[in-house]
């Protein structure tokens, strides 16, 4: 029902349409300052592995994600995943994540894929828990009014 490609240049201004708030551009790429340009995003997806878009049955971009901190043989990390609003809840994500998941393991042939989803993100860390990754650490991470937020890491095994 879902295709994932290769992010294109024209599909960056999809994209910044995306998050709706300042809280929804943190969670998905906190040192962006909102609201998201193609300039962020484009810089930001040109350092990372893998950026790839879903798209609707009718072609649409309505999807983001990528990885990156490529270890050889080891891990990566899932990174800026978000979703067009009129697109959550559908199924559409796990879709995107089952796709990244599947690049970690197939093209970059990882043991481990990791993220890190901020303690406020309530329904992020129940999405990725329901999809197998399992929490192991906490990080710092300040936010954008300078208070303290835990970040969970999280992780899934790919030799399964």
């Amino acid at each position: 029902m879902y295709q994932c490609r290769p992010v294109l240049a024209e599909d960056y201004s999809f994209i910044c349409s995306f998050p709706q708030n300042a809280e929804e551009l943190f969670y998905m790429f906190p040192t962006a300052v909102y609201p998201l340009t193609v300039d962020q995003i484009e810089g930001n997806s040109n350092s990372r592995l893998k950026p790839t878009v879903i798209l609707n049955h009718s072609g649409q971009v309505t999807g983001y994600s990528n990885l990156y901190n490529y270890e050889e043989a080891e891990r990566c990390w899932l990174g800026n995943v978000i979703l067009s609003p009129g697109y959550r809840g559908t199924g559409l994500a796990e879709a995107l994540i089952n796709n990244m998941i599947a690049i970690a393991r197939n093209e970059l042939v990882v043991k481990t894929l990791h993220l890190c989803c901020h303690s406020t993100n309530t329904r992020g860390l129940l999405f990725y828990s329901k999809l197998g990754f399992k929490p192991y650490d906490l990080t710092k991470i300040t936010g954008k009014q300078g208070e303290l937020i835990a970040g969970i890491l999280m992780r899934i095994s790919l030799n399964d």
